[in-house]
């Protein structure tokens, strides 16, 4: 089982591909990526997924963040597969899909869950920046299709805080106020980095608006 955690480095592989033979440090190479798995071609949860991750294409981009996918089916599978997705998402697939019939890609980042099953992947997802660190991880049961928008949210979170000292509260969206963190207290810096000012409801909760709109 794969010891993956927030901060690790994200493990190099060559596996083949719908678009062939893939590096994946080549190809996420000073770009962020979403990495993520689908139990299996040809399910009806999985097509959505795939077409909706296709139709967000512009959004991932703005964001200078590659998409992925993963299942333990074959290179001739999914290339059967994109036109289903594309016919019935009315989407173009263009992005790799990761035939990892070996299932070692699967094992190497803790795909397979064998109190799930052991014949296929679950649905995990990865956040993955330009330092090919781990940044965060979502899995969800096979029965459970996964929210984009919370994907998109989640890679916003993580490009905002990484460039100002704030965190994003529950069921913020890119736009909203943020919070200040803690440690911040100089009040020189505070007058600096945040010159629309601040709101505190507690000393440890002091709320700005987000800084870089």
């Amino acid at each position: 089982m794969s010891s993956l955690q927030l901060g690790s480095i994200a493990p190099d592989f060559t596996q083949n591909s719908s678009t062939g033979k893939l590096h994946f440090y080549d190809y996420i190479e000073g770009m962020w990526c979403i990495f993520f798995s689908h139990p299996a071609d040809f399910t009806p949860v999985c097509t959505t997924e795939l077409g909706m991750t296709a139709k967000l294409r512009k959004e991932f981009e703005k964001r200078n963040c590659k998409v992925l996918a993963l299942s333990v089916d074959s290179e001739e599978s999914h290339k059967k597969w994109i036109p289903d997705i594309n016919e019935t998402q009315n989407c173009v697939v263009d992005y790799p899909i990761i035939a990892d019939e070996n299932k070692s890609v699967a094992n190497l980042y803790g795909m397979m869950q064998l109190t799930a099953s052991d014949k296929m992947t679950v649905r995990s997802v990865f956040f993955i920046d330009p330092n090919k660190k781990v940044r965060a991880m979502i899995t969800y049961p096979a029965s459970t299709g996964r929210n984009f928008d919370e994907i998109l949210r989640v890679i916003d979170s993580l490009q905002l805080t990484d460039g100002y000292k704030v965190a994003t509260p529950v069921n913020w969206k890119d736009g909203e106020d943020v919070v200040i963190v803690p440690a911040l207290q100089d009040p020189e810096e505070l007058k600096t980095r945040f010159p629309k000012g601040f709101k505190v409801v507690r000393p440890y909760l002091r709320m700005t608006p987000q800084p870089n709109k």
